[in-house]
């Protein structure tokens, strides 16, 4: 059985030399400074925030984000808007996109839809985690609701067990896809909402909330956590596509 490391520093600043890292995956982890040099291998793969990223002494950052940007235009749209109009526009495309995708994703059984690719949430797990992401950063920062997180929201890994309970969310809950879109749908569309009733004005206010008790201490506009949304539904349709294609492929050949 591999080793697991969890929450833990025992690796930062160590040198390692002649070992075999095959099948090695580093996930929601900070890597700042991380130097791989003189190895060799195929099938290596890169995936998270990078400022900067060097191959073979070449910054690919700039080709890397052009290249993602082009194949998928509503991350422009959500990292951009600064505008009233901008985030109606910015939300308008990526309601559009998800309902293609929807109608895509139940053309599969809902079995495939429970499965994960490479690791990566499952598509009802990603729905269940978009959903989280706008209980908190509308329905709690934004709106200030009595009760804003649904509990079939999913967190990211970096959210505490304990932390999550105290949420009320349920993590280990195993629901059909209609039973995940039934809030997340009503999460949208108060998302809709928002922005079509959004002014100026609005968007420089300073939220009585943060989204949730584990995030700092600190002022969270209404501007940030409009934009915290959007970049979140671009990144992961993104993904949830992406992974699409390879459960359509194995349901063909079964």
């Amino acid at each position: 059985m591999p080793a697991e490391y969890t929450q833990s520093d025992q690796f930062r600043g160590a040198s390692i030399h002649l070992c075999d890292l095959s099948g090695l995956e580093i996930r929601d982890c900070d890597v700042t400074g991380l130097k791989i040099v003189d190895c060799y291998g195929g099938n290596v793969s890169l995936g998270g925030g990078f400022e900067r990223v060097v191959v073979n002494d070449v910054d690919v950052t700039a080709y890397v984000e052009a290249e993602l940007d082009r194949l998928h235009p509503n991350r422009v749209l959500a990292r951009e808007a600064t505008s009233a109009a901008e985030y109606r526009a910015a939300w308008d495309a990526i309601e559009k996109q998800w309902e293609e995708t929807l109608d895509r994703a139940r053309r599969l059984p809902e079995a495939k839809l429970h499965e994960q690719v490479d690791g990566e949430w499952s598509f009802v797990e990603t729905q269940r985690h978009l959903l989280m992401a706008s209980d908190a950063w509308i329905g709690n920062a934004v709106l200030e609701e009595d009760a804003p997180y649904h509990p079939l929201g999913l967190p990211g890994g970096g959210m505490p067990a304990e932390a999550s309970a105290k949420l009320g969310l349920t993590l280990d809950a195993t629901p059909t896809l209609d039973e995940v879109l039934a809030p997340r749908l009503a999460r949208m569309a108060t998302m809709h909402r928002v922005v079509d009733e959004l002014t100026e004005a609005e968007l420089d206010r300073v939220c009585g909330r943060k989204p949730a008790d584990p995030y700092p201490d600190r002022e969270y506009v209404v501007r940030r956590c409009l934009t915290v949304v959007c970049k979140e539904e671009a990144e992961h349709h993104r993904y949830a596509a992406r992974d699409l294609t390879v459960l359509e492929a194995d349901a063909r050949t079964e």
